[in-house]
């Protein structure tokens, strides 16, 4: 079974959530209008990604982007996945919603590796689980940006709740956009997954995002990609039976040692 989806490139308005929702609405019509059934949005695409920008502007769920988001999802009959700053009573999150094409919630993620670099960790909390959720014959594993350099959350999502496409909304920069392509290929290749890669483009508080979004199948080719500066949107097939074709041609899962790495944990 072969499903359609799309990866939102796009750039923000720092600060401005009425400018934010309106290109996400254009950008979600797009993809709808291209057949995709689920759009990727990147990281923090309502508020931008500046850290002081965040702790001012973001808001609960039942106010601000996500009642929006659910309108859109709603009115276009798509599925959205989209980062959001999200506000909470214990602190200000990271966060990515995904809403099934009536509008509804059905999974939510708090980003786990907050980027210390510009001290994202002391103006967020970080999460504390994993998360994913069913779409059609997929499993859609949730991840944010700097998470792409933990393999073992990837590893994670594979393993023990049997994703087989990851979600990557992402704010990268171009100093590292060349980690960003070999990273996003690693995490594919090893987990024989494919890869939705969600990235920004544009210029927030000095930063400079890399876009690149692309769609990388479990064999590592990259089937779609945008470029590296264009708000864009790119779309591709993803299919069950790709992905179960790479996985019986080399069974790497069936391979793995965990005796051996439970000794390895163990003997620290």
């Amino acid at each position: 079974m072969i499903v359609k989806i799309a990866a939102a490139q796009i750039a923000c308005t720092l600060g401005d959530l009425a400018a934010n929702l309106a290109k996400i609405r254009d950008f979600a019509e797009r993809a709808k209008t291209a057949g995709a059934e689920l759009v990727v949005f990147p990281e923090m695409v309502d508020t931008g990604y500046a850290m002081q920008v965040i702790r001012e502007r973001a808001t609960r769920w039942s106010e601000g982007a996500v009642p929006e988001l659910q309108h859109i999802a709603r009115t276009l009959s798509i599925a959205i996945i989209s980062g959001v700053s999200e506000r909470a009573d214990d602190g200000i999150y990271n966060s990515q919603v995904v809403l099934d094409a009536s509008g509804a919630i059905v999974a939510k993620y708090r980003k786990t590796h907050l980027f210390a670099p510009i001290e994202e960790d002391k103006f967020c909390a970080a999460g504390d689980a994993l998360a994913s959720v069913s779409f059609g014959p997929l499993r859609l594993g949730l991840t944010i940006c700097y998470d792409l350099r933990f393999p073992e959350l990837y590893r994670a999502l594979a393993i023990d709740q049997g994703v087989n496409v990851f979600i990557i909304s992402s704010a990268w920069p171009f100093p590292r956009a060349e980690h960003l392509r070999v990273l996003a290929t690693a995490r594919a290749v090893e987990n024989q997954s494919y890869v939705i890669l969600a990235n920004r483009v544009g210029r927030d508080d000095g930063g400079r995002f890399c876009g690149t979004s692309a769609v990388i199948d479990p064999a590592g080719v990259v089937v779609a990609a945008a470029s590296s500066e264009r708000e864009e949107v790119v779309l591709a097939e993803v299919s069950a039976e790709t992905i179960q074709s790479v996985r019986d041609a080399m069974p790497v899962f069936a391979h793995r040692r965990d005796d051996l790495y439970e000794r390895i944990r163990a003997a620290k």
